[in-house]
């Protein structure tokens, strides 16, 4: 699914209960679906202490998905706590693209990112983004850890963020739906009662040159459901229902949970 967009949408909202003393660690493993077919495989590993963080996910594509867009991707971060603020250190992303590898590499100096490495450079020009817009934005995976921490201290969803991947600004607003209970699925392990969050994401610079900007800035939108799945572990996504500009609408199931972050890197198989 599409690079930094499908990053963002897929990137987990995985808040802690409470902060302990020694980190929580949580891995889980989702199915997505698309027209009713398999599109992807999700999985999230998860680490949140009380004055540090760190986060991997790796997804591939699959099923028929898999044949006209392969691709698979594994992003990493790890970052430090500003009160409710997430401070990102370094953001990883690798992946393969249609054949096309593709690696950016930032880190963080004072809450603005440098990119070290952004592979290939120059296979789909951009506008640059403005440093007004650079300054003070974090990593998608640090702007969902940023989410995790405010639903962990408040019970709800209500905040805003901006990222920044190398080539695009995205500002991402999320908003409190309510407690929700989820029937059985086949699809899915879970079903009971989950809190609802409903979220957007634009993007704001870094178009492409000569693109169609107005579809290109359109607004993604989706719902996550979270609710505790591991005996004294935090509440995790347990289904999310999002749009993409690859397949239309596609829903993610939670398949599997254990404690532990442990995450391999994904490999597009087709």
């Amino acid at each position: 699914m599409g690079r930094g967009a499908a990053t963002i949408i897929i990137s987990l909202f995985v808040p802690c209960a409470a902060f302990a003393q020694a980190p929580v660690s949580v891995h889980a493993s989702y199915a997505t679906y698309a027209a009713g077919l398999p599109v992807a495989d999700v999985d999230a590993g998860i680490s949140m202490g009380p004055r540090e963080y760190r986060m991997s996910l790796a997804y591939r594509t699959t099923g028929m998905t898999g044949f006209f867009i392969r691709g698979h991707q594994y992003d990493t971060v790890e970052g430090s706590w500003r009160g409710i603020r997430a401070a990102p250190e370094r953001y990883v992303g690798q992946g393969d693209w249609r054949g096309t590898e593709r690696v950016a590499d930032i880190s963080y100096e004072h809450g603005y990112p440098r990119v070290r490495q952004l592979t290939p450079v120059d296979d789909d020009p951009r506008e640059p983004v403005p440093d007004s817009l650079r300054a003070n934005s974090i990593d998608a995976l640090s702007a969902l850890m940023e989410l995790i921490r405010t639903v962990s201290r408040t019970g709800r969803c209500d905040t805003a963020v901006r990222t920044y991947d190398g080539r695009r600004a995205v500002e991402i607003e999320v908003q409190t739906v309510g407690q929700e209970v989820l029937e059985p699925t086949s699809r899915s392990n879970f079903a009971g009662k989950a809190l609802r969050c409903s979220f957007s994401g634009h993007m704001v610079a870094g178009f492409k040159v000569g693109g169609d900007r107005a579809r290109e800035g359109r607004p993604l939108r989706g719902s996550a459901w979270l609710a505790p799945v591991v005996a004294g572990g935090p509440p995790i996504p347990v289904r999310l229902s999002f749009e993409t500009r690859w397949f239309g609408d596609a829903t993610m199931e939670l398949t599997g949970v254990k404690t532990g972050e442990g995450v391999r890197m994904a490999r597009g198989d087709g």
